[in-house]
């Protein structure tokens, strides 16, 4: 990995919808609600790095994929809580250093949609543990 503050390489997905259960009231969690999701990630490897290589990279239909089966499994009552567990998860689950997750829900009539927004970085030691070479 580049250490070098030149490098701003990021990816966004733009409005992924999931229709998932979340709200504080049972009858809000009954049924799936659509919910938007707006994801911006700074991938471990910056694109000098990645030679054209597709399995350098941080694969975003997977990212989609991951989130939508990581999103539709769980049954949250705060938005909060379910995005700051999303951010966790992807962190783990792929190479990235930086993640910004944008999570709207279109809950109440007279505003377009409420939202939240988590950004978190990968800790220290995990990025020297992803970059520390096999036994």
């Amino acid at each position: 990995m580049i250490q070098d503050d030149r490098y701003d390489d990021r990816l966004h997905l733009e409005e992924l919808e999931v229709f998932a259960c979340v709200g504080v009231p049972d009858e809000e969690r009954a049924a799936p609600q659509r919910l938007t999701f707006n994801i911006t990630i700074w991938p471990a490897d910056h694109a000098p790095e990645l030679k054209d290589e597709i399995a350098r990279t941080v694969d975003y239909a997977a990212v989609c994929a991951e989130t939508k089966h990581f999103v539709q499994a769980r049954s949250d009552r705060l938005i909060e809580t379910l995005a700051d567990a999303l951010v966790a998860h992807l962190l783990d689950r792929f190479a990235i250093q930086r993640i910004t997750i944008e999570l709207r829900k279109f809950v109440l009539p007279e505003v377009k949609f409420v939202s939240v927004t988590v950004t978190r970085l990968r800790s220290a030691s995990a990025r020297q543990a992803r970059d520390r070479p096999s036994e």
